[in-house]
């Protein structure tokens, strides 16, 4: 597997994102029981006018994995991670998020993800993030932010 920046464009490459966005988006609104996960219902033209830096896995051509964060002097928010649900459990997302991690310096790392999403919610915390607070985004919608600090 390779880890490279990516742009995300109206080609074949944001194509192939956008697809597996929705397919990784939508394993978590079942895991949670709630399909309100606004990057599951965004459009190519919404995922490439995002103001984010992205990276993406690669298994030899194909895409199996992307991250995107915004960032400041002071914070890298993670937005997303995505993986491939036909290679879930292979390291991908910790490995994207290791990326993240490394490019972030001494700077402060948060992430947001579905209250009830078990499987992310270990990731962070295997990888260090320490729970910041439950919020609840929506009426019935809830998240849990992280925070890892240098």
């Amino acid at each position: 597997m390779r880890i490279i920046d990516i742009t995300p464009d109206s080609g074949a490459l944001g194509r192939n994102l956008l697809a597996m966005q929705h397919a990784a988006y939508a394993i978590e609104a079942k895991i949670i029981e709630d399909n309100r996960i606004p990057p599951l219902h965004e459009s190519l033209e919404g995922l490439c006018a995002e103001r984010l830096t992205w990276l993406g896995a690669f298994d030899e051509d194909r895409l199996v994995g992307a991250v995107a964060w915004s960032e400041t002097a002071q914070v890298v928010d993670i937005d997303r991670l995505v993986v491939d649900p036909g290679v879930h459990r292979r390291g991908i997302g910790g490995a994207l998020v290791k990326e993240v991690m490394a490019r972030a310096g001494d700077r402060q790392i948060v992430v947001s993800t579905g209250r009830a999403n078990l499987p992310a919610r270990t990731l962070y915390e295997r990888l260090g993030f320490g729970e910041v607070e439950d919020v609840e985004v929506i009426p019935g919608l809830w998240i849990t932010s992280y925070a890892h600090s240098a």
